[in-house]
């Protein structure tokens, strides 16, 4: 089902997969995370995407990312088959294209919040003096430039996660890929961080946002429902009709 985010007009189809299936062989048996999912995301949409646990909304994530690859089916990204790009470009992709936001924050406990924001830069080869400088720009943007020599023992958990949020966009990318941004949250510090994500979008960014969370949800502009590897639903909106009782 093609949906409108009727806030504003929509960007060029950045993400366009059709028909993808992911197999995974566990011993003897193979399990059909994905049944064939097909999906557009345009540049500026901020979409959530929903399902219980074991709907294969992780592994959709993973194929979005380009973090794995489909068994089958086909996926464009800016209008390029990803199955015809090498190890370079897809790296290129996650490092340039997608900035990653996780649960549980990735940061490196014995680097200071402008090391760990650092280092996408350090993999795309921007000299030290420019690194440091984008590196403190994109801190102060997050709220967080006087604990920019801080290491994550010495921050809470909400600043922790938005120095993984500065560290995503410090390469300026323009689809930000968060999974479960809040789930070691507490709801005040969850609900500034989603401050955050409406921010980014506000600016022009793509959000692409996965959760169990109906509240954490409801900031999208549009949610696709996951259950058993296919798409049950897909809405401007959240439509808090659907019945949630088995998300997990």
């Amino acid at each position: 089902m093609e949906t409108r985010d009727l806030t504003r007009p929509r960007g060029p189809i950045v993400i366009d997969i059709e028909n993808i299936t992911k197999d995974y062989v566990m011993g003897e048996e193979t399990v059909r995370a994905l049944r064939g999912v097909s999906l557009k995301i345009h540049r500026n949409e901020y979409i959530a995407i929903m399902g219980p646990s074991g709907s294969g909304k992780s592994t959709l994530m993973n194929m979005l990312g380009c973090l794995d690859t489909p068994t089958s089916g086909r996926y464009e990204f800016n209008g390029k088959n990803v199955a015809e790009m090498n190890d370079d470009e897809l790296a290129a992709i996650r490092n340039r294209e997608i900035g990653f936001v996780f649960q549980t924050f990735n940061l490196l406990p014995r680097s200071t919040s402008l090391r760990n924001v650092e280092l996408p830069l350090i993999y795309a080869g921007i000299d030290p003096e420019t690194r440091e400088q984008r590196a403190a720009e994109v801190l102060a943007d997050v709220g967080l430039g006087d604990r920019i020599h801080h290491k994550p023992n010495e921050l809470s958990g909400g600043q922790r996660q938005r120095v993984a949020v500065a560290r995503a966009l410090v390469n300026r990318p323009s689809i930000i890929l968060a999974d479960e941004p809040t789930g070691n949250l507490d709801s005040k510090t969850g609900e500034e961080i989603m401050a955050l994500f409406e921010d980014l979008y506000q600016r022009g960014n793509t959000i692409i946002l996965v959760t169990h969370e109906r509240d954490i949800a409801a900031h999208a502009r549009r949610t696709v429902h996951l259950r058993d590897g296919l798409i049950e639903s897909d809405h401007a909106g959240f439509i808090p009709e659907i019945d949630m009782a088995t998300v997990g």
